[in-house]
């Protein structure tokens, strides 16, 4: 059953909750950037895991230290809640870092990180 593209105002509430995305040409939109070449193509690597798993695929943009991300379901001719689900997703995979104090170290490197708009 296709799902329904969510109201403005759904979609408005549902951003208050997850800093970072926005809404941009009709889909929901996020951008992330990356200490070069390498980390790009590793977190590229790994939304396409999650898409792939989820049946959901996002439009990305990819450039040397820069991923945008776009998602919205084109059934639905808009932003579903199956498009917010795959967001948390993809930004806790791409944000992720190991627990101070835990048996990671984790690396030194700047890595991936939240792009900042101007």
């Amino acid at each position: 059953m296709p799902k329904s593209a969510l109201s403005q105002s759904e979609i408005s509430a549902k951003l208050r909750d997850m800093p970072g995305w926005r809404v941009e040409n009709g889909a929901l939109t996020r951008d992330l950037k990356t200490d070069g070449w390498p980390t790009t193509l590793m977190v590229v690597n790994a939304i396409g895991f999650l898409a792939e798993a989820a049946d959901h695929h996002p439009d990305l943009q990819v450039s040397w230290g820069s991923i945008k991300i776009s998602l919205s379901t084109h059934t639905a001719k808009g932003i579903t809640d199956k498009d917010f689900a795959l967001a948390r997703e993809m930004e806790r995979l791409a944000l992720w870092r190991p627990a101070a104090g835990g048996p990671l170290a984790g690396t030194q490197r700047e890595w991936v990180r939240e792009a900042t708009r101007s």
